[in-house]
């Protein structure tokens, strides 16, 4: 009994130990099997998707290219990475004591590139479940997509390209489960343990982060969606909350404008839309110029001298002709095409791409007066509503998009531009030396031909400063000639007003009114066109000598100085027959000198010069005052009376009819008038 009771307490003290091992080698095989499991999976998940991005995608060729693109979205990058990730788990099993910690270390390492891509796909996967449900609605061609899938991977079943599309956002949310399994099967105070328990929480970081970038997206892509409405349909739209919530995003607004409530600052932000705002103005101007310049182009292909008859027989001429018609055929068309397929289409999709983020700005600024609002209730009162706090939530994340997407958008509009500018400089020079080529024929006929390209130089510059010294010495000839009189006929009945002026004031103070004049002023006149007046004043009480004091006969005012002339008085025929008689001192205003046509010119008198003309032109003669003319046409080619073709000394010519004036002629050699 002894022996037995003795042997007993011996029994029960191997058993914890016996226990403990069997516990320990347990945890160590569910361990193992867990490590099992996910190397295996990662296997079978990295096959099914070089299946899809192999086989499936290539068999669906009744999809456009566009819906392909969408359903598999980035799917090369996902493989890439996860054969990456495959090979580096399938080397930790070489290494079996460290195996755990390797595989910790290894997801921490690929932390950032799995975010990356699988947070680009996950934002796309709901617009692939759109292009899915579209295709459920026609039944031959889900049929046909369903066949392609069963045939390739059977195992997806009815279910066909849903099944295929949900595997990788069920595998990234599969990760932290199977670290957690190894990490629960690992001894706490095992070395792995916290590198296991860092790549797991590390990895349901990754969740999150995707999920958040996921909810900005959707949100993105509600306010980026550009509608086109009518204006029926906007009014349509407008309701008692939307009116409600319009006026207290006003309200907010002048409240921030008058000072009464703080505004939110944002320097990072603001710094980026800055930023956005400068590329998008050098994206228009570019746009503007490009279509300045294919309108400039067009116009410059419509202009066709070549097919003109240019009257030149052979020679240089015909080889110009030839070369302008081959360019014109070919050179210039093909670089037309090249220009709008390689700088003007991808300039136009580039300002388009500015559509999207400027609908976010101008959305984020209404959801920031909405968030301003929500805090300054959050304060006084201490909570929000449901709602409330959506609306908080909607404008942190379109914020946090932005300033994580905006540099890198502005840095890809910079580059895209930069691109663009530099293939239509490529296009440039490419036509500059196709032309050359082309010419090179027609150029060993040129004059100069023999000339170096700075002699030629040389020559174009002395040829274009002499020619532009001959246009500025003709420019201040021609400004030295002073433009002839042109008395307006006066108004009938002026006659007498006429003289009691020039009796008043003397020849020298009269003008005549060259346009009609409407006063707007108090003190101001209203005058016809040929309206005589004298001149009292040169200048008004403020010293403006725009404005002249005048006095009409009648009634005395300001007019504008631009629109008077020096009226001259011309005499008439009695006075230059009493020449003679110095006594007879009587004269008579006339608005002009009567003109003389050829066939109305009495025999006792002729034609003369009543003032001097200096020509400016080889179609006009000069004259002489009192030289005598004959008057050829009493008009110009035209019909306009103002100017009559004359003779004057065997030279013909225009002078201004006004210019010319009949006087007595003398008396023809034998005969005399009778007494």
């Amino acid at each position: 009994m002894a022996s037995r009771g003795g042997d007993e307490p011996s029994s029960r003290s191997g058993s914890p130990d016996k226990e403990g091992g069997v516990s320990e080698d347990r945890s160590l095989l569910r361990q193992r099997l867990a490590i099992k499991e996910l190397m295996d999976t990662e296997v079978t998940y990295l096959h099914v998707l070089q299946l899809c991005a192999s086989d499936i995608r290539s068999r669906l060729q009744q999809l456009p290219q566009g819906d392909v693109d969408i359903l598999f979205s980035n799917i090369d990058d996902i493989i890439k990475v996860n054969g990456r990730l495959l090979h580096d788990l399938q080397e930790t099993a070489s290494k079996e004591e460290e195996q755990v910690s390797l595989i910790g270390n290894l997801f921490l390492e690929f932390q950032e590139e799995l975010e990356q891509v699988y947070k680009v796909y996950c934002a796309s996967y709901e617009q692939a479940l759109q292009l899915v449900e579209a295709y459920r609605k026609e039944p031959e061609l889900q049929q046909e997509i369903q066949g392609v899938i069963e045939a390739v991977v059977p195992q997806a079943g009815s279910s066909g390209l849903g099944f295929l599309l949900v595997t990788p956002l069920q595998r990234i949310t599969k990760y932290p489960l199977l670290l957690q399994k190894i990490l629960e099967n690992t001894p706490p105070d095992d070395s792995a343990y916290l590198v296991l328990q860092r790549a797991t929480s590390a990895l349901q970081d990754v969740n999150a982060n995707i999920n958040e970038y996921k909810m900005r997206k959707e949100v993105a892509s509600k306010y980026t969606r550009v509608e086109h409405l009518s204006l029926r349909e906007r009014l349509a739209r407008i309701n008692t909350h939307s009116f409600s919530k319009k006026t207290t995003r006003l309200s907010q607004l002048l409240k921030q404008e008058a000072g009464l409530v703080p505004r939110t600052e944002d320097k990072e932000f603001d710094d980026l839309e800055e930023r956005f705002q400068w590329v998008s103005l050098c994206v228009t101007e570019l746009r503007s110029n490009v279509a300045a310049y294919l309108d400039n182009l067009e116009i410059f292909l419509g202009c066709r001298p070549h097919e003109c008859n240019l009257d030149i027989p052979g020679g240089p001429v015909v080889q110009y002709c030839n070369l302008a018609r081959d360019l014109q055929l070919d050179a210039f068309l093909k670089f037309r095409q090249r220009l709008e397929g390689l700088v003007w289409r991808p300039l136009c999709s580039l300002a388009r791409a500015l559509v999207g983020p400027r609908n976010l700005i101008k959305k984020r600024l209404d959801k920031l007066l909405d968030f301003e609002r929500v805090e300054e209730k959050l304060l006084e009162v201490g909570s929000m509503t449901y709602e409330e706090e959506a609306t908080r939530h909607t404008y942190q994340a379109l914020n946090s998009l932005l300033v994580a997407e905006l540099p890198q958008f502005n840095e890809l509009v910079m580059r895209w531009l930069g691109q663009i500018l530099r293939t239509f400089v490529s296009l440039q020079r490419d036509l500059a030396k196709q032309v050359l080529q082309r010419a090179e024929g027609s150029m060993a006929q040129l004059p100069h031909h023999h000339l170096s390209e700075p002699a030629f130089g040389k020559l174009v510059e002395d040829e274009l400063g002499q020619t532009s010294n001959q246009l500025r010495s003709f420019q201040e000839t021609f400004e030295k000639v002073p433009p002839p009189p042109t008395t307006q006929p006066p108004r009938p009945g002026s006659e007498r007003q006429a003289q009691a002026l020039l009796s008043r004031y003397g020849p020298g103070k009269l003008y005549q009114v060259t346009s009609n004049i409407s006063g707007t002023g108090t003190l101001d006149l209203t005058l016809r066109r040929g309206q005589i007046v004298a001149l009292l004043q040169n200048k008004d009480t403020k010293g403006n000598s725009g404005r002249w004091l005048v006095d009409t006969g009648g009634q005395r005012g300001y007019v504008s100085a631009g629109k008077l002339q020096p009226y001259r008085t011309v005499p008439s025929e009695e006075e230059l027959r009493g020449q003679a008689r110095p006594h007879e001192d009587s004269r008579r205003l006339t608005p002009e000198p009567t003109r003389a046509p050829v066939l109305s010119v009495p025999t006792m008198t002729q034609v003369v010069a009543a003032y001097p003309f200096v020509a400016r032109s080889s179609h006009e003669v000069s004259l002489q005052a009192g030289q005598p003319v004959t008057v050829l046409e009493a008009q110009d080619k035209k019909g306009n009376p103002e100017w009559s073709l004359v003779e004057v000394n065997g030279q013909r010519g225009y002078v201004p009819s006004g210019f010319l004036a009949r006087a007595p002629s003398p008396a023809p050699w034998g005969w005399s008038p009778p007494s």
